[in-house]
């Protein structure tokens, strides 16, 4: 079974970039507190890493 990634934003995207509340909806993410699982592959990394400091990751197996 593949790994997944489960993401969620802890902080509001007031005063981010464009680019940085559109990745964060590309993950999936709506709105503060949101969760969603996302598979472990080099583009959601990425995408992660361009927002680490908005929201919170996790591993599920």
């Amino acid at each position: 079974m593949a790994k997944k990634f489960r993401v969620k934003l802890i902080k509001g995207l007031a005063g981010c970039t464009e680019t940085q509340r559109e990745t964060v909806r590309c993950l999936g993410l709506k709105r503060v507190n949101s969760e969603v699982l996302v598979a472990d592959n080099p583009a959601n990394r990425g995408q992660i890493l361009k927002v680490q400091h908005l929201v919170k990751v996790t591993v599920e197996k």
